[in-house]
């Protein structure tokens, strides 16, 4: 196939086991291209604006700035970029923020050698892609009542391990106040205790540990 004709692809990852994987995939593929590596979300957008790839394969979890973040960086100045989300966490509420910030495809890394070559060419033809196990949990949490961006805060400290009190001190609000979003969280979340919320906030991507 004439180079001009084949897909480029910008990979960005901070691990390099998992670049190197990729390039592994999409060096068998006669109709693609890799044309550069990012290890983080500021280098992701400086080899977009040189490379202008026609896919960006995207890690949510990196240091500096997560993909979420490139993302949106990236769609602000090239609102036609396609961008498919590869990741190790298969929870709604991150699927669901990566496709409201511009994603066009979500893959979990585990599905890369069977599946990421014929989700590349999807998007690339304009499609989207998006796993059905995952679909299926956007479509079973998609009435809930999501968390308030307060809410989120006192759970990611609740998750840290600090009592109600020290959860108060950190946000400069009242340990009433910290209680009475514990108690909306727990409603929100049909949990039945504090470790059981944060449990099922990491398992649908609400908040990292």
């Amino acid at each position: 196939m004439n180079a001009s004709n084949r897909i480029r692809i910008l990979t960005v990852d901070d691990h390099p086991v998992i670049r190197e994987g990729i390039a592994a995939v999409l060096g068998g593929e006669t109709d693609m291209v890799l044309v550069a590596e990012a290890s983080d979300g500021p280098e992701a957008i400086e080899l977009f604006r040189t490379h202008r790839p026609d896919i960006t394969l995207m890690d949510l979890q990196m240091p500096q700035m997560n993909g979420i973040d490139a993302i949106l960086a990236i769609r602000r100045d090239f609102p036609n970029a396609r961008i498919i989300v590869l990741t190790t966490y298969s929870g709604d509420a991150q699927a669901v923020r990566a496709f409201k910030a511009g994603a066009s495809g979500y893959l979990l890394k585990s599905m890369v050698r069977k599946e990421l070559v014929e989700t590349i060419r999807s998007v690339h033809g304009g499609g989207r892609r998006i796993p059905p196990e995952i679909a299926v949990e956007i479509a079973e949490h998609h009435g809930d009542d999501a968390l308030s961006e307060r809410e989120i805060e006192v759970l990611r400290e609740v998750a840290a391990g600090n009592a109600n009190k020290i959860v108060a001190d950190h946000l400069a609000i009242s340990e009433e106040t910290v209680k009475a979003h514990m108690r909306s969280i727990l409603s929100k979340l049909g949990a039945n205790g504090r470790t059981h919320a944060v449990t099922i906030a990491v398992k649908r991507g609400i908040i990292e540990i």
